[in-house]
């Protein structure tokens, strides 16, 4: 662990959320401050770097789990319908670096009634909070900067009347309101926000890789409207307020994605992580 980013034991992460949780609207009582203090102790200038060894395996934490039951459009190697999406909990290195298992459901009997988890997790966004999954299929189109300088002119200037009933920029009204689907997805395209668009090949057989999942620090887009809403759901984040907007608890970055590109040859082949 570093003395800019300390690394926090699981447990005393999900405590914190539930003591910010609880005391939303009032003042922490000094019990909590107490706790928070122990957790996050004052830094000290200048800071000191302090590197702990672990002797032993890091688990890995989970991500998502997702059925072709309830998300048709996965695509499994034959003879497979569940992926499981796991993570290392510290940044490799401006990210969590992820696995992928493919598995057969009914081969799954030796469940564990608790997981493993790391003794500690560099950032308190790569601790996913539980979430019931509410698949909702959309369509969405690609991002302009895949599109040609003709298309881009054509949707510039049949976005013009659009835009402008809704306030929005005309520039940006189709990135907002129809190309890319915030939030977590499976399949779809790419958003580039943080990157430029460009061929991705498959380490094993160089065909071209496609979008299997985006895991986004924001369910809700930046255009102002509720083009991109996903259906109201009883549950909460981890903080007040979160609900809809980041129930996860998860943050790519300072509020990016991470896209999964696998070989839709062989979704065993290796995978590409990006972040945009």
């Amino acid at each position: 662990m570093d003395g800019i980013n300390p690394a926090q034991s699981p447990a005393d992460l999900r405590l914190e959320r539930r003591i910010f949780a609880a005391s939303h609207g009032r003042d922490l009582t000094p019990e909590e401050r107490e706790t928070l203090e122990r957790i996050r102790p004052p830094r000290t200038y200048p800071v000191r770097l302090a590197v702990q060894s672990y002797d032993g395996p890091i688990a890995m934490l989970p991500v998502a789990q997702l059925y072709v039951r309830d998300v048709p459009d996965l695509s499994p190697p034959e003879g497979k319908d569940l992926l499981q999406v796991l993570w290392c909990p510290f940044d490799h290195p401006i990210m969590p670096r992820t696995l992928l298992f493919w598995r057969s459901a009914a081969a799954v009997t030796d469940i564990l009634d608790t997981p493993p988890e790391p003794p500690a997790v560099q950032f308190d966004g790569y601790l996913p909070a539980p979430c019931v999954l509410e698949p909702e299929q959309i369509t969405e189109y690609p991002d302009h900067l895949e599109l040609s300088e003709e298309l881009r002119e054509q949707l510039r200037q049949w976005s013009v009347p659009q835009a402008a009933q809704e306030d929005m920029n005309t520039e940006t009204y189709y990135d907002c309101v129809l190309s890319n689907a915030p939030g977590w997805k499976v399949g779809g395209w790419p958003a580039w926000d943080a990157a430029d668009p460009s061929p991705r090949h498959c380490s094993e057989c160089g065909t071209g890789m496609e979008v299997l999942m985006t895991i986004a620090t924001f369910e809700e887009g930046d255009d102002g409207g509720n083009s991109w809403s996903p259906h109201p759901h009883p549950g909460a984040g981890p903080y007040p307020g979160h609900r809809g907007y980041n129930a996860t608890g998860v943050q790519i970055g300072s509020g990016y994605r991470q896209h999964l590109f696998v070989c839709p040859a062989d979704p065993e082949h290796p995978h590409i992580e990006l972040m945009t």
